[in-house]
């Protein structure tokens, strides 16, 4: 099935991926549109070719979203299961309070990115801006290039691994060790976003668990 967003409503396509989806959907002509193919709960390809605006595939279960383009904030918000693909960069909050799926993004992510995860697997092949992995609670980023500054802040469960420089941490996240678990598990999701980084150019960064409870030594952290 094919849609061209210069001619049909946007509200057209989103109904149809909700209802009576094929497995293969084709959109033309995005314009930077926002909330397309939201909510999507269905073993499905879309492939979007253009570029588009706020939450795009946000919510999405189960299926394949990729985008031909450029994407606005939010791409993959709250995402629970599948996949989101993004040929090229993304704006802020890519994967925000992600559940699960994965998301990969073959240019950059602005700042925050990885907000709020919590279970979401993010591979960034270029480099996030500021406060990226903020309060990130379960699940993996991947960032092969560089970090901005408070990588990381209030950081809980998450685990991030990043290849590049680093600006400064945010409070609570800390330089861990890389270990054979996590090799192995870096190395899974650099095969799953087509990378042929190798891992020992990784470094391993997740919580110091000091804010974990209110401590009065700690309060110039919170």
């Amino acid at each position: 099935m094919r849609f061209d967003l210069k001619n049909d409503a946007l509200r057209k396509l989103n109904q149809y991926l909700h209802e009576n989806p094929e497995k293969q959907v084709a959109v033309r002509n995005p314009a930077g549109r926002h909330n397309i193919a939201v909510g999507i709960d269905a073993d499905i390809d879309v492939d979007i070719h253009g570029h588009v605006g706020y939450y795009c595939a946000g919510m999405n279960q189960n299926s394949r979203v990729t985008i031909h383009g450029n994407a606005g904030p939010a791409v993959a918000e709250n995402i629970m299961s599948g996949c989101v693909r993004v040929h090229g960069n993304a704006s802020q909050y890519a994967g925000a309070s992600g559940h699960g799926g994965t998301l990969i993004i073959d240019g950059d992510a602005s700042s925050r990115c990885g907000i709020s995860m919590k279970g979401i697997d993010i591979v960034v092949a270029g480099s996030v801006g500021h406060m990226s992995a903020f309060m990130a609670q379960k699940g993996h980023m991947v960032i092969c290039g560089d970090a901005g500054d408070f990588l990381g802040d209030s950081i809980y469960e998450a685990i991030i691994y990043v290849r590049g420089k680093l600006g400064e941490l945010g409070a609570d996240c800390v330089e861990k060790e890389l270990t054979p678990i996590h090799r192995e598990k870096l190395a899974s999701l650099l095969m799953l976003a087509g990378l042929d980084h190798s891992v020992e150019g990784f470094r391993r960064f997740g919580s110091a668990r000091d804010l974990y409870h209110f401590d009065i030594d700690h309060a110039g952290k919170y």
